[in-house]
């Protein structure tokens, strides 16, 4: 989180949020002045994550149901962006990213993490999202390599050029 600059009173997405693991942690160091919008495609997902909420007495995340093409995140709203193991999953990421853009603050980050693979090594080319995301209008401004021990785990940070 330090990477992606989220602190107290920041505004952060976990975009593919599932079970809520990067949410619930997202929310206690957003704090109460801050907000994260735990996003999904997933009906159930979200209803998951609402559950965890009410349950574990999180009042600062909100959830909510995107769609493939269309994340449905609050106009100049995030200060920083998460996507744990989703990119690869995403049918078209122009389109996607299209729609995201709007929702960004200036200066706002997105951290992408996933794995290096295809067909049956699940992931996708780290080469493949830079140029992507540089076709989105988005610049790289980090890269790591230290999520997992054999190295094919990737954590990519970008912003707005």
């Amino acid at each position: 989180m330090d990477l992606l600059g989220i602190r107290h009173g920041s505004t952060v997405a976990d975009l593919g949020a599932g079970s809520g693991w990067f949410t619930v942690r997202a929310a206690a160091r957003v704090g109460r002045s801050g907000t994260v919008y735990a996003e999904d495609i997933n009906p159930a997902a979200i209803q998951y994550i609402d559950q965890r909420l009410q349950k574990e007495k999180i009042n600062n995340v909100r959830t909510v149901l995107g769609t493939p093409d269309d994340p449905k995140l609050p106009t100049n709203s995030i200060d920083a962006l998460l996507m744990l193991k989703v990119y690869h999953e995403i049918a078209h990421p122009e389109v996607l990213l299209a729609r995201l853009t709007p929702s960004l603050k200036p200066g706002a980050k997105i951290g992408i993490i996933d794995r290096n693979g295809s067909g049956t090594d699940h992931g996708l080319n780290s080469d493949v999202v830079k140029r992507e995301m540089a076709s989105a209008g988005f610049e790289l401004v980090a890269s790591y390599d230290f999520t997992k021990a054999d190295g094919q785990d990737y954590f990519l940070i970008f912003q707005r050029r």
